[in-house]
């Protein structure tokens, strides 16, 4: 399975920009997928989640209501949908994906539980 991230720019605070993940050699159905975020020198942080079923997604506190993930099992994409973005969203994002049966809940918001990783794409928010 392989996850090539796209979208990542520089954008001005309060306008939009849309991150778009593509998954290859795999059953796109099959797989839960997040988004995280990594600054220089920190851990990568959980952003956004969606289920495999898209029955439920999940958000960061400090993202909810300003960003928006889902996904296009027919063209094997996930996106992240970043509205009024702010300086403090400057990060590399990541796209990631998990097949797997998960024991226990909230498994999701830790990027040691998934086993696919994209290369990351830079979004800077920046007047």
């Amino acid at each position: 399975v392989q996850l090539q991230a796209s979208g990542g720019g520089l954008v001005q605070p309060g306008d939009s920009l849309r991150l778009s993940c593509q998954l290859s050699g795999g059953t796109f159905e099959s797989y839960g997928m997040g988004w995280f975020r990594q600054y220089p020198g920190k851990e990568r942080e959980f952003v956004a989640f969606i289920r495999r079923d898209e029955t439920k997604t999940y958000y960061a506190d400090s993202v909810k209501g300003r960003f928006t993930i889902f996904r296009n099992n027919a063209n094997n994409k996930m996106y992240l949908q970043m509205n009024s973005p702010r300086p403090e969203d400057t990060a590399l994002y990541y796209c990631a994906a998990d097949g797997r049966l998960h024991s226990y809940s909230g498994w999701y918001l830790r990027s040691e539980e998934y086993n696919h990783w994209g290369q990351g794409t830079q979004v800077t928010v920046s007047s």
